[in-house]
């Protein structure tokens, strides 16, 4: 749970108004991702999460073939990462 999210669930102590903007204070969350947040837009790290596009396991062997070509003295071009990583998703 990102930090605007705790802020919210939590709430204020007593004695503090129940607005974003004593929220925000209280939290040490910006205004702006307060109420965002309150309105439903994800975070940037939820977003980011969504839509990539090989699952971290894949992306770690990825990176490990990488890797093992360039130790071998193959190094794979740029150009054809793309193409690997779509081929090994849809095998």
């Amino acid at each position: 749970m990102d930090r605007a999210s705790q802020v919210l669930a939590e709430g204020v102590p007593d004695g503090i108004p129940k607005t974003y903007s004593a929220l925000a204070a209280h939290g040490n969350v910006p205004l702006s991702t307060l109420h965002h947040c309150a309105r439903g837009r994800r975070s940037r790290e939820a977003k980011a999460q969504s839509q990539q596009y090989l699952a971290p396991c894949e992306e770690n062997a990825f990176v490990e073939f990488l890797l093992h070509m360039t130790s071998l003295g193959q190094p794979v071009r740029i150009k054809y990462v793309a193409a690997i990583a779509f081929s090994a998703t849809h095998h």
